[in-house]
């Protein structure tokens, strides 16, 4: 015997398990004649290309055939209908094309046909249903087309049946109601549509249902509730409506269930609370209403809890980290109201939380604990009150904290700096008062930075200048004061900056000019004064600059004319005068965004026209050549 060789007595081949061997080349140099005994071929998980040989018939003894996680390419070859002593032919994870074959179905004695992740294409052939001792099909990730054939309800030895990721239409047969031993049906990722037959409720032996993905419509049938062994069922993204039937609290082994963006409505079952063995429940994205049932989480183990955007209104569920493993939850915009459940303070396990856009109250200095794995959460937009707590500076791994829209109070506390993983911090309109912490600037991943709406006082510290991999920083409506830093010209990815409504005053730094990749920068309602940096040209990505209310002086530079990407502009209420640039946005803007100031002209309805002498003063050369030739006269009198 060789490495992976076997010989029977008379020392003829008879098996060759060379999976996972490194072999490369092709299989038509094989010489399929001399080894007329050969039952057995795993050549798995290898670099074999080209073609499947003819001459592959001629192992007219093959009971076990396996090719699969190659580089096989070309059309299956009628031969191996041929191959009528086959048991197992799994031809998967290829490059396969053309269709599925009908004289597939001449293999009487198979019990499991694999020709998944190939490019086969065509119909699923009616003669397939013909392989009575068929127990695994796997046909998915391929580009079928067509209906399934309602005659593989005959397959009544079936255990596995995998026909997803096709381009699959028509309706779910009936006839699959059938299927007394199947155990896992997958018909996701196709264009299913129709309804969900209540035959599927026969199919006792079944662990797993997968139907997401598809277009099927009309509502669960009750009969699923049935189906006493599944640990698994999937009918999100399709247009399921209609209410969840309380059968499905019947479901005691049920572990995953997802019912994520349909159209259903109604209430979640009082029957849930019996799922003990659940650990994930996705409702999201419906038009469910009502309470959830307070006994969820009691008893179970739940690691992910999805119920988000929908019309739930009371409390959510006080318990729902009773079992200390809940990882993910996301119950963001309903209309829940009352406190944040209990048992989120020392829910350690968490990852990611969303409550936003709800009416939920609590102090959040006390109703959050420290998550030394939380790395997302969102509690914008309810009516959390209380201080900024410690803890937040405690949870190493946080990337994006959000808590903007509620009433906090207090200031900032220096445990703000100790989130150096933080890449999204928003805890804009508050009440939060005192100067804005020097700290932020140690969090040097931070991207996006929203203080707005606050009632932050004092000047900006020089500490956010260091944020360099900042995108997006929104400081307006507060009472801050003085200058705009000069190095917030260190931003360079910066492309949203709004400074509006505060009370800076003192020129545009140069340096601000810098920032070659801001799209939208508004500074208006404060007290800026001077005049507008030529430098602006710079700024050649903007799209939107507001600098009205402001006590900018002088004329507007030609340097606007430069800025190509310039669609929105408002300068009202300034000192501005003279000509407006020849730029689309000065001459598509409304006069409302040019009026208050003292003496604009331009070709723009509502403005006056410029005359000669306007445009010659604000002309830069105007004067220096004016100048030059008084020169020269006074050079020629003399």
């Amino acid at each position: 015997m060789w490495f992976g060789i076997f010989c029977n007595p008379g020392g003829s081949v008879i098996k060759l398990e060379l999976n996972n061997s490194g072999l490369e080349g092709t299989l038509h140099g094989f010489s399929f004649s001399t080894f007329p005994n050969l039952s057995y071929v795993n050549l798995s998980g290898n670099n074999l290309f080209d073609s499947i040989p003819s001459q592959i018939s001629y192992l007219s003894k093959l009971i076990y055939l396996d090719l699969s996680s190659n580089k096989l390419s070309g059309k299956i070859p009628p031969e191996i209908g041929l191959l009528t002593e086959l048991e197992v032919l799994n031809l998967g994870d290829n490059h396969l094309n053309g269709s599925i074959l009908e004289e597939i179905g001449h293999l009487k004695s198979l019990s499991k046909l694999s020709l998944f992740s190939n490019s086969l294409d065509g119909f699923i052939p009616v003669s397939l249903t013909n392989l009575s001792k068929l127990e695994y099909l796997h046909l998915h990730n391929n580009e079928l087309f067509g209906f399934i054939p309602l005659e593989i309800g005959n397959l009544s030895n079936l255990v596995e049946l995998s026909i997803h990721s096709n381009i699959l239409i028509g309706s779910i047969p009936p006839t699959f109601g059938n299927l007394k031993r199947l155990t896992s049906l997958f018909l996701y990722n196709n264009s299913l549509s129709g309804s969900i037959p209540s035959e599927l409720g026969n199919m006792g032996s079944l662990v797993r249902l997968s139907l997401q993905t598809n277009h099927l419509n009309g509502s669960i049938p009750p009969s699923l509730g049935d189906l006493g062994n599944l640990t698994l069922l999937y009918l999100y993204f399709n247009n399921l409506s209609g209410t969840i039937p309380e059968e499905l609290g019947n479901l005691k082994r049920i572990k995953n269930l997802q019912l994520s963006r349909n159209q259903l409505h109604g209430y979640v079952p009082n029957s849930f609370v019996n799922l003990r063995n659940l650990n994930v429940l996705y409702l999201r994205d419906n038009q469910l209403s009502g309470e959830i049932p307070q006994g969820i989480g009691d008893f179970m183990n739940l690691t992910i809890l999805q119920i988000d955007t929908n019309q739930f209104t009371g409390f959510l569920p006080q318990n729902i980290c009773l079992s200390g493993s809940l990882q993910y939850l996301s119950a963001s915009n309903n209309h829940f109201t009352g406190r944040v459940p209990k048992s989120l303070k020392n829910c350690s396990s968490l990852v990611r939380v969303r409550l936003e856009g709800n009416q939920l109250t609590g102090d959040i200095s006390e109703d959050f604990g420290v998550y030394p794995t939380l790395n997302y959460i969102d509690l914008s937009y309810n009516r959390l009150f209380g201080k900024i707590s410690s803890n937040w500076g405690q949870c190493p791994q946080l990337a994006t904290l959000k808590i903007g829209g509620n009433n906090l109070t207090g200031s900032i506390l220096l445990e703000i700096g100790k989130l150096t993983k933080v890449h999204v911090l928003d805890l804009s309109e508050n009440r939060i008062v005192g100067a804005i912490s020097k700290e932020i600037g140690k969090l040097t991943s931070l991207e996006r930075l929203m203080l707005n709406g606050n009632q932050f006082s004092g000047s900006i510290p020089l500490e956010l200048g260091s944020l360099t991999d900042l995108e997006y920083l929104d400081l307006s409506s507060n009472r801050l004061k003085d200058s705009i830093p000069s190095n917030f010209g260190d931003l360079l990815k910066l492309n949203y900056l709004n400074l509006s409504h505060n009370n800076f005053n003192q020129t545009l730094p140069v340096p601000l000019m810098s920032l070659f990749q801001i799209s939208e920068m508004d500074l208006s309602f404060n007290s800026l004064n001077g005049e507008i940096p030529s430098e602006i040209s710079k700024m050649q990505s903007l799209e939107k600059l507001n600098l009205s209310h402001n006590y900018f002086s002088s004329f507007i530079p030609t340097a606007f004319e430069e800025m190509r990407a310039l669609l929105y502009i408002d300068i009202s209420y300034n000192d501005f005068q003279g000509p407006i640039p020849s730029n689309k946005a000065f001459l598509d803007a409304p006069l409302e965004a040019l009026q208050g100031n003292k003496g604009l002209c331009g070709n723009v309805t509502g403005l006056k026209r410029c005359n000669n002498s306007t445009k010659k003063s604000h002309n830069p050369y105007y004067g220096s050549t004016f100048s030059s030739i008084c020169f020269l006269s006074s050079l020629y009198c003399l």
